[in-house]
C-alpha cells in the first residue's frame, strides 16, 4: 500500500482539517535580494525567514519597540565577549551617540580594548591556526583571529594605575571611576568617550577580572609601597547605583550582547529594586544575542522565558533571542534599527548623580 493510499484510509475529520489549515496559513517566504538595497530590508526579510535568521529578526523588532514605545523605556545594554576585536567598536558607540541605549554595563575587556584603541592601539588581522608560541615570544596577544601588541597593553595598563593614584583616595563605583578614566581621551570613535558626552552611565561589575584591573592593582600595590591609602573599586556601590537607574525609571529594557556578569547584573538589578520599595514589574522588553545554549544550563545560554519565572523579565513582556554569534548578529539588528531611523525623535535621559546617590531621572534635555 502506498502511503498517500494509507493516509486516504485516515481521514481527517472537518475540525481537524479547519485546524490543519490554520496552521499551515503562513507561508516562510525567501529571501530575495532583487528586493533588497540595505541591511534594514535583509532583517526585516528575516522576519518572515526562519530558524536563526527569523529570531534575527525577531530581535529586530524587538529592539524597534523598545526605541518607540512611548512610556520611553530605559534601554539597558549588557556587553560580553570579544566586541571589540571583532570589529563592533563604532556600532557599540553610535548605539550610544544616538541615543540607542541608555545604560550600559560591559565586561572590562571591552571597555578596556576602547581605552586602548583611544591611545592609539590597534587590533591586527591575524589567524586562529597561528604558531602562538612565536607570537608569545614578539609580545603579540592572540585574540581568536586578531592580535594586539601586548607592550601598548602593558604601556595601558601602566597608565590605569597612574591615573588611579591621581585621584582621592577613597571608594569609587565603577561607573564615577570609568567617567573619570574616560576623560583622559578625545576619540570620537570611543565608546567611553561617547557615553560621557551624552551623560550615559557604564557601569562594570567584573572591573577586577579586565586590564583595567591589572592596572588598578598595580596602583593599589604601588601605594602600598609608599605607605599612601590607595583608591578602591566598590562592586556593592555598584550595586546600589545601577539599581537606582532601575527604580528611577518609567519601565526598563535589556539589550543583552552575548551574557556573562552584565545579563546577571542588569536582570539582578530587578530583584534589587524591591530594596527601594518598589516592584517595578521586570523588564518589558528583551532581547538577546548569544551563542550559548539553555540546555547547559547556563545563565549566558539560559532564555529570556526562563528570567520570567524569576520576575526579571515581565511575564507579559516581549522577548526575543538569536542564537548568533554577536560578529554577526549585533550589526544586524543595529543597522536595522538604524537605518530604519528608529531612534529618530527618542527623546534622551539625564541623569543627576551626588556621589553615589542617582537624585534626579529626567526624560528629555
Amino acid at each position: 500500500m502506498a502511503y498517500k493510499e494509507y493516509l486516504a484510509t485516515q481521514p481527517l475529520d472537518e475540525a481537524k482539517r479547519t485546524k490543519k489549515k490554520e496552521i499551515l496559513k503562513t507561508r516562510v517566504e525567501q529571501v530575495d535580494f532583487e528586493k533588497m538595497e540595505s541591511v534594514a530590508d535583509l532583517v526585516e526579510a528575516f522576519q518572515s525567514s526562519s530558524i536563526q535568521a527569523r529570531n534575527i529578526g525577531l530581535c529586530g523588532k524587538v529592539y524597534n519597540k523598545m526605541l518607540t514605545d512611548k512610556e520611553r523605556p530605559t534601554i539597558l545594554l549588557g556587553l560580553a565577549g570579544p566586541l571589540i576585536a571583532a570589529g563592533l567598536r563604532k556600532v557599540i558607540r553610535d548605539m550610544i551617540h544616538f541615543n540607542m541605549v541608555d545604560v550600559v554595563v560591559s565586561t572590562g575587556a571591552i571597555l578596556y580594548q576602547d581605552y586602548y584603541a583611544a591611545r592609539g592601539g590597534g587590533h591586527y588581522y591575524g589567524s586562529p591556526h597561528a604558531n602562538d608560541a612565536k607570537l608569545r615570544e614578539l609580545f603579540i596577544n592572540r585574540i581568536y583571529d586578531t592580535y594586539v601588541d601586548e607592550e601598548r597593553f602593558a604601556e595601558d595598563d601602566s597608565s590605569v594605575g597612574t591615573f588611579a593614584g591621581t585621584l582621592e583616595p577613597r571608594s569609587y563605583s565603577s561607573r564615577e571611576f570609568i567617567e573619570k578614566l574616560s576623560a583622559t581621551i578625545d576619540d570620537e570613535n570611543s565608546i567611553l568617550v561617547a557615553a560621557r558626552k551624552r551623560g550615559v552611565p557604564v557601569f562594570c561589575p567584573a572591573i577586577n577580572d579586565s586590564s583595567i584591573g591589572i592596572g588598578l592593582t598595580e596602583h593599589y600595590v604601588e601605594a602600598r609601597k609608599a605607605g599612601r591609602t590607595p583608591m578602591i573599586i566598590d562592586s556593592i556601590r555598584d550595586n546600589y547605583e545601577l539599581t537606582q537607574c532601575v527604580v528611577k525609571s518609567r519601565r526598563t529594557s535589556a539589550f543583552y550582547v552575548a551574557g556573562g556578569v552584565p545579563k546577571n547584573y542588569i536582570n539582578d538589578s530587578v530583584v534589587m529594586s524591591f530594596l527601594f520599595g518598589r516592584d517595578t514589574g521586570g523588564h518589558k522588553y528583551a532581547l538577546q544575542m548569544t551563542t550559548d545554549a539553555p540546555h547547559w544550563g547556563g545563565l549566558s545560554g539560559s532564555t529570556l522565558a526562563e528570567a520570567q519565572s524569576w520576575g526579571k523579565v515581565n511575564k507579559e513582556a516581549t522577548h526575543a533571542m538569536a542564537f548568533v554569534e554577536p560578529s554577526v548578529s549585533l550589526p544586524l539588528v543595529f543597522g536595522y534599527a538604524f537605518q530604519r531611523g528608529f531612534y529618530k525623535g527618542r527623546p534622551p535621559l539625564s541623569f543627576k548623580w551626588k556621589g553615589d546617590v542617582l537624585e534626579d531621572l529626567q526624560v528629555g534635555s
